[in-house]
């Protein structure tokens, strides 16, 4: 797809990419569809903006991934916005193209519908499939989609701090209009190293794709030789997501929390319960790290809860 100027603003992160749409475009009592489990920030600034979050449940089931039916089960009269993360943080798991279609064929019916789709893990994907967000399954929605994406995870620049978003004219200029009154523009430094990483040698994000693969395979094996753990596959980034409630409930332990919790007490492992993403009873692991690292925690993992 092809963008103008106006089309585009670059922000100081994804972060704050979502922060601005979420500010121009909602009005109190709005409502903002958002499948479960989601990105942890999505919520709380759909509310900071006067939005009202409805959470769509798609568990470990149906692969984490919400159908056409529950979308339109969910929109209202008072709905304006939808997210879509694919590739997702905290599962993985990316949406087919048949399944985008769906909702896009859903999401065609209801115009007054803004569509948010994340695109930030867009480059850690290693299913075989080529990268498709809903817009390339719907050229149809382009005036009522916002892509959002970044540098942070492909390109390792978390901390630069450079996301951006390209969607329709007049919503975009009034995103510009609130990033004037908190960060103006991202630095200009930041923005020169992301042109070079966004139009450099792409390489090397291929091989950081196979040694994630490596990492996710590995660490899958590792979390299915506990007892009573259910782990589906990531697809993508460098997260997975298992459900840990038949170890929990095994162990006497009745939220995620204090399971977490109870492994940085006792295994030294930091994960990031499930509840933060609005899924009890999971855990978030992150495989962004050395083989090393991730062979000691999985063998701490299975000392504590069992193998």
């Amino acid at each position: 797809f092809t963008y103008g100027l106006k089309q585009v603003l670059v922000s100081c992160g994804g972060k704050q990419s979502f922060y601005n749409l979420a500010q121009a475009l909602l009005n109190p009592g709005d409502e903002v569809i958002i499948p479960a489990p989601y990105w942890v920030s999505y919520p709380d600034m759909a509310m900071l903006a006067g939005g009202k979050p409805v959470i769509v449940h798609a568990g470990i089931e149906q692969n984490f991934k919400i159908t056409p039916d529950q979308l339109e089960d969910a929109i209202t009269d008072k709905t304006r916005l939808f997210v879509i993360n694919s590739p997702s943080n905290p599962t993985g798991v990316h949406y087919t193209p048949d399944e985008l279609a769906g909702l896009g064929a859903v999401l065609l019916k209801n115009p007054q519908i803004v569509i948010a789709t994340d695109d930030m893990y867009e480059h850690i994907l290693w299913e075989g499939t080529p990268f498709k967000n809903i817009l390339n399954l719907c050229p149809d929605l382009y005036d009522q989609t916002m892509v959002l994406n970044g540098v942070s995870k492909a390109y390792s620049m978390t901390g630069w701090r450079i996301g951006y978003a390209a969607g329709p004219e007049k919503l975009i200029q009034k995103m510009k209009t609130i990033q004037s009154q908190s960060t103006s523009n991202p630095t200009s430094i930041s923005q020169h190293a992301s042109l070079a990483a966004l139009t450099g040698d792409q390489t090397f994000v291929k091989e950081m794709v196979t040694t994630f693969k490596q990492r996710h395979d590995f660490v899958l094996d590792a979390l299915l030789k506990i007892d009573g753990v259910k782990c589906k596959p990531s697809h993508g980034t460098f997260y997975i997501f298992p459900s840990m409630q038949a170890v929990m409930d095994r162990m006497g332990i009745k939220t995620d929390i204090e399971f977490s919790e109870l492994l940085i007490e006792k295994a030294g492992v930091a994960l990031v319960p499930g509840s933060a993403f609005g899924a009890d009873g999971y855990i978030r692991i992150s495989f962004a790290t050395s083989m090393d690292n991730l062979e000691k925690a999985m063998d701490k993992l299975q000392t504590v809860l069992g193998n």
